[in-house]
């Protein structure tokens, strides 16, 4: 079974998606320590998780043709006091990004950084 990279999987879309996409890549895999990264070929995301579980997944990047946004696992409960945050699922939220501008702002860092402070509580939690 040949396996695809996210490289070649963000190939099959436009710029500035698959730049865009590839810079959010490279944020999430830095302030995130030791994630996992795997691509969801079905659901056309990439997933980003501490272990196998769905209660281990932190966040994913969703392209599309229409653009680009960055979902997270359990956003209803991440702090978001520049209400970036969209959606009106039971246990997600997801933010549009723009450009490059969104993905450098402190915004996105600050929600990788709850996201990832909800799930360290979570898992210490008896």
């Amino acid at each position: 079974m040949r396996t695809t990279s996210v490289e070649t999987f963000l190939d099959s879309y436009h710029e500035p998606v698959a730049g865009n996409a590839l810079l959010l890549r490279k944020m999430v895999l830095r302030l995130l320590p030791a994630i996992r990264e795997e691509l969801d070929l079905p659901a056309k995301m990439i997933t980003y998780s501490y272990g196998p579980r769905y209660a281990d997944l932190i966040c994913v990047i969703i392209p599309s043709k229409k653009g680009l946004k960055l979902g997270f696992n359990n956003g209803p409960e991440l702090p978001d006091p520049d209400g970036l945050l969209q959606g009106t699922a039971k246990t997600t939220r997801y933010m549009i990004i723009p450009g490059k501008a969104q993905i450098r702002s402190q915004a996105i860092a600050k929600l990788l950084a709850a996201a990832l402070n909800r799930y360290k509580n979570e898992m210490s939690s008896p």
